[in-house]
């Protein structure tokens, strides 16, 4: 089997080697590319309007992925599966997210960690939208505060 041995500049014999994407940066071109498409689309459309030549293997596998974190849905059709986005980049984010602070032990270590990394404009947003839910959470609907214990 001949595979491509490494050049003195990083490359290979066959050209350059690409820059490797950033974690989630593949998952967030395939979520972009497949919201694009305005409704249920086939991995081969997605493979077609990615940019770069990624495999189909390879795009199947992201559809894959993101299906598993409930970022996209599959419904089957023929032989194969049309996919439909579930999420869009922002909510992938959060739920990355999610699951490093699900991963943790000390949840509000972690928590307390990222608020003061937060720079002062990101932490006004943050205060800004946690006012906003617990609005939200007070207003018509939410839950009823008479039924809460007293503490």
């Amino acid at each position: 089997m001949n595979r491509p041995t490494g050049t003195d500049d990083g490359g290979t014999q066959d050209g350059p080697r690409l820059p490797r994407r950033g974690q989630g940066q593949l998952e967030s071109q395939v979520l972009t590319v497949l919201r694009s498409a305005g409704g249920p689309a086939t991995a081969g459309w997605v493979q077609e309007h990615l940019d770069g030549d990624l495999a189909y293997t390879t795009v199947i596998t992201i559809l894959s992925r993101l299906h598993a974190k409930k970022a996209v849905t599959r419904t089957r059709q023929g032989r194969s599966y049309v996919w439909t986005p579930a999420s869009d980049v922002a909510g992938l984010a959060a739920l990355r997210m999610r699951r490093v602070l699900d991963g943790e032990r000390d949840r509000e270590a972690v928590l307390a960690r990222f608020v003061s990394a937060l720079s002062p404009g990101d932490e006004a947003r943050l205060r800004a939208l946690l006012s906003r839910a617990a609005e939200d959470d007070e207003g018509p609907g939410g839950p009823d505060d008479s039924a809460a214990p007293e503490g």
